[in-house]
């Protein structure tokens, strides 16, 4: 059974993305994008809400240039070849977009989905390849937590406080408990947190 495991850049007060819908605020941190880019591994498969394809469209595909190096999208000017090898894996990935108006997704590999259906995405689960990454997508990702289908949390704490902004999970009518799988903290100031379904 594939996993499904929910990744995201939270700041310290607990929000996903800025009252605009912004992720200006998030720290860079090329020890993270390390870690990231070596555990990459086969052909991905990435859930997103609109919204969050949206952004997603309008970055990744243009970050593979032509060089081995890529912009970091959260640091204007930086650019390593580890932003490079996640911009190479994430334009190669199966892209799943839950939509209700978007009516086509021209970016390579992708299919629309649209109306959120979790028998689907059980079904996805149950096929093969490996886990199945959701970035953002509050909307999405409080679904897949009320029908208990995400496996896996992955938090990036930022070192910052926004003061207001976007829950990731909103609206799930009861608590789910999780157990803490690592805590790993960068010179940066992120923290990277896992956590697993409780049982």
């Amino acid at each position: 059974m594939r996993r499904i495991v929910a990744f995201n850049r939270v700041s310290a007060d607990g929000y996903f993305a800025a009252a605009d819908g912004g992720l200006g605020w998030a720290v860079p941190d090329a020890e993270l994008d390390r870690s990231a880019a070596e555990n990459l591994s086969g052909r991905g498969t990435l859930l997103f809400g609109r919204r969050t394809y949206e952004m997603f469209e309008s970055f990744w595909p243009n970050a593979l240039g032509d060089g081995d190096t890529s912009p970091d999208p959260h640091a204007e000017g930086r650019r390593s070849p580890e932003i490079h090898a996640i911009a190479v894996w994430i334009n190669e990935a199966e892209k799943i977009v839950f939509s209700r108006t978007r009516t086509e997704v021209p970016w390579r590999n992708s299919r629309l989905i649209h109306q959120f259906d979790p028998g689907e995405v059980e079904a996805l689960k149950r096929g093969p390849g490996g886990d199945i990454m959701l970035f953002g997508s509050g909307t999405i990702a409080s679904q897949l937590t009320e029908h208990g289908l995400i496996d896996e949390y992955q938090f990036i704490v930022n070192p910052l406080l926004l003061g207001s902004g976007h829950s990731l999970i909103r609206d799930v009518p009861k608590s789910l408990k999780l157990d803490l799988a690592e805590a790993k903290a960068f010179p940066s100031g992120n923290v990277r947190l896992r956590y697993v379904r409780a049982g």
